[in-house]
This record gives C-alpha cells, structure tokens and sequence, in this order.
C-alpha cells in the first residue's frame, strides 16, 4: 500500500508519527505493535483500519477501485448497487416464487412463529420453521450443531436448509432463526427467494418474552443480558432493515399483531379462527 502511494518509509513513518524502525519491523511482519499505532498507519495511508490487517489482496487494482467507489454511497446506492451485481454475475434479482414465500425475520421472542402459523393458515400455505428444517439435515437442534460443531458448520446447514425450502415449496411462509441476517449469502438468498417481513419489538418485549418461554423469570431484571441484547439489536438492525416491510409488535395482542402484519403485506383476508 505504501509504494502503491509513492511514499517512502520515512515519509509514512513521519505522517505517521511513528518511528522508521518499527514502521520497518511493522511491514516485515516482525514488529509488536498496538490497534492505535495501526489506526495512525492507516490514517497516513488515507485507508481504513480494516484494509491494514485484511488478508485481500490489495494488489488487484480492480478490486481497490471498486471499493473506493462504493465508500460513503448511501444505503439506498448500494442497495441498487448489489441487486444490479446480482443481475450482471446470472443470478435473477428474485428467484421464481419470490412474493408467495413469506419470510419471516426478527430476534427470537418477536412472535415469528406465533404470527407464522397463523399466516400460512389464513393463506392456505405451509408453514416452514427454518430451525426444524436444520435439525432435520443435521440430527441435532442448531444450538447444538453449533456447540458440537461450530459456527461456520451450523452456516452450512442453514443455507441447505433454507435451498432445500426454496425447492421444496413454490408457496410458503418461513419463519427464520433470528441470526439469519449475520450471514451475507444466507441473507442475499433469503432476499431473492421471499417477500421479507421484519418484526420488531422493544428489547424489554424480547427479553420478556424470550424469559417466559425458557422459564426464568428473573431474567426479565438481568442488566447484563439487557445490555447484551441491545447490543445484538444494534448489531443486526440495518440488516433487518432491508426487508420488504416492518411490523412492530409491541404493545398489541396476538390478534392485534396479526392485524398489523396483514396490513403490511396488504392482505385483506379474514383471522384464523382462535
């Protein structure tokens, strides 16, 4: 990166503000050196942080160009961008069914596969739970591949299941595990194969929730799981964000969540029978 710019390595050790020899040893792999020396280095190289310790190959200068023009475009750029990437590489912006799958994304305790089932019964469709269908595929609950596993296995399963549901059913409504969005061709798939529905609630709904169906009640007053899952909240929200719509289910009953969520898909059909 530093002869990509022209510059010496005394010149970069001073924009730097570091010295030459550990700029040298630093280059050579053999210096011992801290995240805020790295973050001067990059600010010296007018890069990122990230492009410093990354493992791409910064030599393909397609490849930099390329990044260097998506930065700083606005979500709604890069949203045309990816779709626009999808159609130039062969792969069709929405795969044949995509509006009558119904997919349903959100942290886990938001009602998926509640508002689910009532769904695909008012609809006539099948009901899909993603994390049946990875149990199915695997022998074992997901939390379990992942324990006995990994993280990168459970990835695999999950996007078999979620192929093998696409397959399998040209109509459907799919109630998804919440962590979906944290995997790039799991999300992009699940994107151009289903009409998306976000739901969303306060985090003090979630851990409500989430506390009642495991049956510990006194994680409703635990700070530090609050605090964790505000983080994952964060985390994860201009992902859930990408979906076709948003119902929030906070504050309303079952059949008033269920109300909401029909009038978002813009389906004027009558309630299940309760």
């Amino acid at each position: 990166m530093r002869a990509q710019r022209g510059m010496s390595r005394r010149a970069l050790a001073q924009a730097a503000e570091v010295s030459e020899r550990h700029l040298a040893n630093l280059e050579t792999g053999i210096g011992n050196t801290s995240i805020v020396l790295l973050q001067q280095v990059a600010s010296a190289l007018n890069c990122t942080l990230a492009e410093i310790v990354s493992d791409e190959d910064t030599r393909d200068p397609e490849w930099t160009l390329l990044r260097q023009l998506l930065q700083e475009r606005s979500p709604a750029e890069l949203q045309r961008a990816r779709r626009l990437l999808i159609q130039l590489f062969g792969s069709t912006p929405h795969i044949p069914g995509h509006r009558d799958r119904i997919a349903l994304i959100g942290l886990r305790g938001v009602g998926k596969s509640t508002l689910g089932r009532m769904l695909a019964e008012a609809l006539g469709r099948p009901f899909i739970e993603l994390g049946r269908e990875i149990t199915h595929l695997a022998g074992c609950s997901p939390s379990e591949v992942q324990a006995l596993y990994g993280h990168n296995v459970y990835r695999r399963y999950e996007h078999r299941a979620l192929e093998h549901t696409i397959e399998s059913y040209r109509s459907a409504i799919i109630a998804t595990r919440g962590e979906i969005v944290s995997d790039p061709a799991n999300f992009n798939l699940l994107l151009a194969s289903c009409r998306t529905v976000w739901l969303q609630a306060e985090p003090e709904d979630y851990l409500s929730r989430v506390s009642m169906q495991e049956g510990l009640p006194h994680m409703r007053s635990n700070a530090e799981a609050m605090d964790d899952l505000r983080v994952i909240l964060a985390s994860r929200r201009p992902f859930y964000a990408r979906a076709d719509v948003s119902v929030n289910t906070s504050g309303k009953t079952v059949s008033e969540a269920f109300d909401a969520l029909l009038d978002a898909l813009q389906l004027n059909i009558g309630k299940p029978e309760e």
